[in-house]
């Protein structure tokens, strides 16, 4: 077998694969070099793009805070909507055992259906308000609300909104090329917004006694403006008083129940007044027109004497609930939100209603006291829900008598500047008269600003003069508005009036302006006819306020209430700057029940054919779950329209029975008591 030799290899072949080798060494190493090179630009790149992105703001957190919070509202409304109707009640009984009967479906067990014809009469912001006519920036809003429902416009176009719900700062109507009116139907105040009702719970309990659109009437009108300028612009008066009468005339000559709630009630005390008077000023209905078509007057909330509240809304464009939240985010009310100055432009927008107006306390220090004394000077907040006087006179009175021995609390200083000042003795308070202060226009920072407020027009040392004269009563609230708000007040002055009137039969009181103050007018001449005040009790409610120069800023508002000033103590009616009495956390009881309990009660001046009045309390019992909504027992001020006692009483009235019928008057406060403290001439 022949054998197969390697054959060494020659110089000249071991050259030539040495340098095969080095070559494909060298490609190796240029191809390794390469992919480094090229992780290292991908690391590079990978590195520069964190340096590259925008960092998150505060303002995304608040969009995005925002934008979950409506996103899951808006999810959860819509599978609240979706599921059948019983899945919600069959949870809630799950819990929290049985609910009652709706006060409708037990009056129909009880036999009851319609009688008279109902008049709903809203309050102030709770009807909706459309656009018929406006400028450039509002296109595409024709009849679309610009009040009420889902409000989309305030955050879509802040400016182009608060320009078209502002009115005339001269005239109180219309600005020009701008209509904004009055939704017309029911459904102008059944809802406030999506999920939010006002009447709507009433309306579903009449309709289930058997009411319909024929014998239930929403008398909507412009809440923004003056009682009577609602009738010069647009007839409202005339339309609700050929409503009533249509209404009458339907129903067999049946008379109608009237139920007006908050600001409403006002409204319609001017109407019972225009309705009688002659023409062109009045109605011309005559002196018993009221006599004739109306069987009760059912006022829900009604701030007859008005409402501390309305103090800090037009003096700072706030309430406690605001002052809260601005304390909480120093600034953010204050400065641009939205590119928009808030709280400047909300006053410059509400300072143009001229009907925020009429729910200036009336009466002056009689009604609501004075640097020493007010009817209220006994309050203490009761640590437990009272069901009835026996036990509230028991446990609840005893001790406030008590505590009130140790401390008095000046509710007549309606506003203070400085809880010192709150507090000190009359004689230790130097007061510095503000009236003859020289104004000006030297308040720092405004000449970026993009509202104008009154305030700009004051100077340093009109705002220091308002300060130093450290403390204001109901009666000198009224020279303070007119020295810091000249032309709100000159408007405002034409169509209302705060006193008390000495002689009635004085042809003066025969003017609109009066007619909405049951101080200064009387009620109509009819005896057959009732007048309920129907308001809730156990809120703490606000009544004065303790009041700081806040720190000068771009559009600046130079008053703001101290929410630092509070009592130091659980039970105590002073929090965050603000002191608070019973009522209905916006209505206090004097403003509510006084007329009723004493000023209308019986034959007096103010009520010379001794229409029979009663007074009806709902003790607040807020709802035990959140699946009870805003509850079915609460005495608060709309949530109350919830209230199944209330709606019972009212479909009761409409059904035909009387104020004896329902047991008289039903009352948890000291409504009575503080109204005997109260000096008035009757």
């Amino acid at each position: 077998m022949a054998l197969v030799r390697r054959r060494k290899a020659s110089e000249g072949e071991k050259a030539q694969l040495s340098d095969s080798k080095s070559d494909k060494e060298i490609e190796r190493t240029d191809g390794e070099e390469d992919k480094n090179s090229r992780k290292g630009k991908k690391a590079t790149k990978a590195k520069a793009k964190p340096e590259g992105k925008k960092k998150w703001s505060c303002v995304d957190s608040c969009c995005w805070f925002i934008g979950c919070i409506c996103t899951v509202w808006w999810v959860l409304l819509f599978l609240y909507n979706a599921m059948p109707a019983s899945i919600p009640q069959y949870v809630t009984e799950a819990i929290t055992g049985p609910l009652p009967d709706p006060p409708g479906v037990k009056l129909r067990k009880e036999g009851l259906t319609v009688k008279h014809p109902v008049v709903f009469v809203p309050g102030i912001v709770t009807g909706g308000l459309e656009l018929w006519e406006g400028h450039q920036c509002a296109e595409g809003l024709f009849r679309k609300r610009l009040w009420g429902g889902s409000f989309g416009e305030v955050y879509k176009r802040p400016l182009c909104w608060v320009e078209h719900m502002s009115l005339n700062n001269e005239t109180g109507l219309d600005p020009s090329g701008i209509r904004v009116r009055p939704v017309s139907g029911l459904v102008a105040a059944d809802y406030f917004a999506p999920g939010y009702f006002v009447w709507a719970v009433l309306i579903a309990n009449l309709a289930r006694i058997g009411y319909e659109e024929k014998t239930m009437y929403m008398a909507s009108y412009d809440w923004r403006l003056a009682f009577q300028n609602t009738e010069v612009r647009d007839q409202t008066l005339s339309r609700i008083k050929s409503n009533i009468e249509l209404m009458v005339a339907t129903n067999g000559g049946k008379k109608a129940v009237i139920i007006p709630h908050s600001m409403g009630v006002l409204y319609f005390l001017h109407f019972m007044k225009w309705v009688e008077a002659p023409a062109p000023m009045g109605g011309g209905g005559g002196s018993d027109w009221c006599a004739k078509h109306i069987k009760a007057v059912m006022n829900i909330g009604g701030p007859f004497l008005g409402a501390p509240k309305a103090i800090p809304g037009i003096f700072s464009a706030e309430a406690k609930d605001i002052a809260v939240a601005r304390a909480m985010a120093p600034g953010f009310l204050d400065n641009d939100l939205f590119r928009v100055q808030t709280l400047p432009h909300v006053m410059r927008m509400t300072r143009t209603w001229d009907s925020t107006m009429s729910m200036i306390p009336k009466g002056g220090d009689t009604v609501w006291g004075d640097l020493d004394w007010s009817p209220e000077e006994s309050y203490v907040p009761r640590k437990r829900k009272q069901r009835d006087n026996d036990s509230q006179t028991a446990e609840g009175n005893d001790k406030g008598t008590l505590d009130s021995q140790k401390r008095v609390i000046n509710y007549g200083r309606i506003i203070s500047f400085g809880k010192d000042v709150a507090e000190a003795p009359s004689s230790e308070i130097e007061r510095i008269d503000f009236k003859g202060a020289v104004k000006g226009n030297d308040v720092a920072n405004i000449t970026s600003c993009d509202v104008w407020t009154e305030y700009h027009d004051m100077g340093t040392e009109g705002i220091k003069a308002v300060a130093d004269y450290k403390v204001y009563t109901a009666g000198s609230f009224l020279d303070l508005l007119d020295f810091v708000a000249p032309k709100l007040m000159a408007r405002g002055g034409a169509h209302f009036s705060y006193g008390i009137a000495d002689n009635l039969d004085d042809p003066k009181y025969e003017h609109y302006k009066y007619w909405s103050n049951p101080l200064e007018t009387k009620l109509p001449n009819a005896p057959d006819m009732e007048i309920y005040s129907m308001y809730g009790v156990g809120i703490p409610t606000e009544r004065a306020y303790v009041y700081e120069l806040s720190p000068p800023a771009e559009c600046y508002i130079p008053f703001r209430i101290d929410t630092s000033a509070d009592g130091g103590k659980e039970d105590s009616c002073l929090k965050d700057g603000v002191y608070s009495v019973d009522g209905d956390e916006t209505v206090p009881v004097l403003s509510a029940g006084f007329m009723c309990a004493k000023g209308w009660r019986g034959k007096t001046r103010f009520n010379p054919s001794g229409i029979r009045t009663y007074n009806r309390e709902y003790d607040h019992a807020p709802p035990a779950n959140l699946l009870e909504g805003r509850g079915t027992q609460s005495g608060a001020h709309v949530d109350i329209m919830g209230n199944f006692a209330l709606i019972e009483d009212i479909i009761r009235v409409a059904a035909g029975a009387s104020g004896e019928e329902l047991g008289g008057d039903q009352v948890y406060s000291d409504i009575f008591k503080w109204s005997e403290n109260i000096n008035l001439p009757l």
